[in-house]
């Protein structure tokens, strides 16, 4: 059994746990269920956005603890400031770290800024959460989803109005799972068997999709060169969580990370 197998297994017990300790009836009373999302596609295709979705994540099931002490709300204003479009935060707890208090504890300190529920989604009670705790966009990992659970899933946060960040390892997961309701594709430059990563799978794809999606790249980002290549290849947004995380100051890393991707960008015009 692979990782991603064992995390998909616990989160089958974890939404039928959650299900039965809060129906949807009381997510749908929650005071963000009321509130309108905002648009993660527009805040990365922005002309003036860094495209930078930036992550908070404590461990993971590669690298173990990353950053067990950082404060959420502290990071993620941190990391608003410093230049961040998106702000990405994981709710899974057993493999990641996260928890639903986190996304909450991010939603109120950046009331202005898109946020990602970063987590495997498998089930329409997930999208109900995500809205409750305050997200704005969720993930569908194409590794662990059918293609009529994601156009099925990518429906129903449409109908909620949650966008979607589609993310895929490779070509077969690309083409298969591609549809209409997906609002983002992201490219995952992690090998889901080695875990090592390369941009070669990001440059190799980004062709393959059509640009009526937002072109999202994952996974293997710590300089501002490589931010550049993947820019001049046609990515919009960069997501990057590790590379901030793993330092003593995440915030401080990204606005250094911008700046030095700011002077490349105008160096470049």
């Amino acid at each position: 059994m692979t990782i991603l197998d064992q995390i998909i297994a616990q989160k089958r017990v974890e939404v039928d746990q959650r299900k039965a300790e809060t129906p949807v009836s009381v997510l749908e009373q929650m005071p963000d269920f009321r509130r309108m999302p905002l648009s993660a596609r527009d805040a990365v295709q922005d002309l003036h956005s860094t495209g930078i979705i930036a992550e908070f994540k404590r461990k993971s099931p590669s690298k173990g603890i990353i950053n067990d002490q950082a404060d959420v709300a502290t990071t993620t204003q941190g990391y608003v400031r410093a230049g961040a479009a998106v702000l990405s935060v994981l709710t899974d707890e057993p493999f990641f770290g996260g928890t639903p208090t986190d996304l909450q504890a991010a939603r109120l300190a950046n009331p202005g800024t898109p946020i990602l529920r970063k987590d495997f989604i498998i089930d329409q009670y997930q999208l109900f959460e995500a809205k409750a705790w305050g997200a704005d966009l969720v993930l569908l990992i194409a590794a662990c989803l059918t293609p009529e659970q994601i156009a099925e899933l990518s429906q129903q946060a449409h109908d909620l109005s949650l966008q979607v960040l589609l993310e895929v390892h490779d070509e077969v997961e690309l083409d298969r799972s591609l549809t209409v309701n997906v609002d983002l594709v992201g490219v995952n430059n992690r090998n889901l068997k080695t875990f090592t990563t390369s941009i070669d799978t990001s440059l190799r794809l980004v062709e393959r999709i059509p640009d009526t999606f937002a072109k999202i790249t994952e996974s293997g980002l710590h300089d501002a060169d490589t931010m550049m290549t993947l820019f001049r290849a046609g990515f919009d947004g960069f997501l990057i969580g590790e590379a901030f995380m793993k330092t003593a100051d995440p915030a401080q890393a990204l606005a250094t990370l911008v700046s030095q991707y700011t002077i490349n960008n105008s160096l470049s015009i």
